[in-house]
């Protein structure tokens, strides 16, 4: 009876020193908030987690567009995508927004579509779950969570959603289907594979139904290969022949360089860089940067400093060309050509 507590105690001994012992008096980091609201589609309530943009509390009259992420739970894939969202406030590359993130129970059930009834029981085998509860989900976003982040946050009706892999076929099935739930489209290598890839298969047909709106849609793909990168490409194939004319898309394939498990951080924030960028300055550097004394500024970088960023004195440019240039384009407003390079689209900077 005692080799158990004698194993255990060895054990313990083994244990790194800051998991034995770790110091008193930390706090913790906050990322977050969570709650939990009445989900008339469901039985019960479902969780959303919110991270408020910095700036929301000391300007008190600015609203916010948000961005929602499906699978969004607080341990599925708001806190990184949280991470991303605060990253903004160090390096100014896009815009502000509010970020909730809408958690899903049963993923694999709820926000995937219906397959044909001859492939059902392989699907409910396969997945381990029945598929066919995007509907629903739509419902429940539409009739509880947005009217409930419309009522508690300062939102200025501009409204976005990201999801990945199934997450990301819910979204491009709800752009076909009902375009008037959100603004912007942000589908990470979505599953185009789903029922014999009959979304992208019918995506062309869809398309003109689903017009009337100025969407804006950021699609890429991971290096899938087989069904899944087909469907996603027939998908391309449907925005290039049948998008409607306000629709602005781009499509940025990133096969070459991402997996299905690393995409998501990568695509993220190419996706709120293009859909969200903000200009930015170059400020002429200190002394010891450039080897010698710095110029002091000029009446002229003065009045460019400040005159606020607009269209009218914006530069488009990349960075490689801004640092060749840098000596004429200090204090200048730039719109920098960020990350990836879409392949195609309407929405290319």
């Amino acid at each position: 009876m005692k080799f158990p507590m004698i194993a255990c105690a060895a054990a313990l001994a083994l244990l790194p020193h800051n998991i034995a012992a770790q110091p008193a008096g930390g706090e913790p980091v906050s990322i977050g908030m969570t709650y939990s609201i009445p989900a008339t589609a469901f039985e019960g309530e479902r969780r959303l987690t919110v991270r408020l943009p910095a700036g929301y509390v000391e300007q008190p009259e600015k609203q916010f567009p948000v961005v929602y992420v499906i699978d969004g739970g607080p341990e599925q894939d708001f806190p990184h995508i949280a991470g991303i969202a605060q990253s903004r406030d160090m390096n100014w590359s896009f815009g502000r927004f509010i970020l909730v993130g809408i958690e899903t129970v049963n993923r694999r059930a709820e926000i995937s579509p219906p397959v044909r009834p001859e492939a059902l029981a392989e699907y409910e085998e396969s997945l381990g779950a029945k598929p066919g509860g995007s509907e629903n989900f739509r419902r429940f976003i539409a009739k509880d969570v947005k009217p409930w982040v419309e009522a508690n946050f300062r939102t200025d009706g501009h409204n976005a959603v990201m999801g990945e892999s199934l997450a990301g076929l819910f979204i491009m099935e709800t752009l076909m289907k009902q375009p008037d739930l959100f603004d912007d489209w942000i589908a990470v290598s979505p599953s185009m594979w789903f029922d014999d890839m009959k979304l992208a298969r019918e995506a062309a047909s869809m398309m003109p139904a689903a017009a009337g709106g100025k969407e804006r849609i950021y699609l890429t793909l991971a290096n899938e290969g087989y069904r899944h990168e087909e469907g996603v490409e027939r998908l391309v194939d449907a925005f290039r022949s049948s998008a409607p004319a306000d629709w602005k898309w781009a499509y940025v394939p990133l096969n070459d360089s991402e997996t299905h498990g690393t995409i998501y951080h990568t695509a993220a924030l190419d996706a709120f860089r293009l859909l969200y960028g903000e200009p930015h300055r170059e400020y002429r550097p200190a002394g010891e940067m450039v080897g010698g004394t710095a110029d002091p500024r000029t009446d002229a970088e003065q009045a460019i400093l400040d005159t606020e960023c607009g269209a009218d004195n914006t530069l488009s440019t990349t960075p490689g060309a801004a640092a060749m240039g840098r000596g004429r384009l200090f204090y200048r407003c730039l719109s920098l050509d960020l990350g990836p390079r879409a392949r195609e689209g309407t929405l290319i900077p």
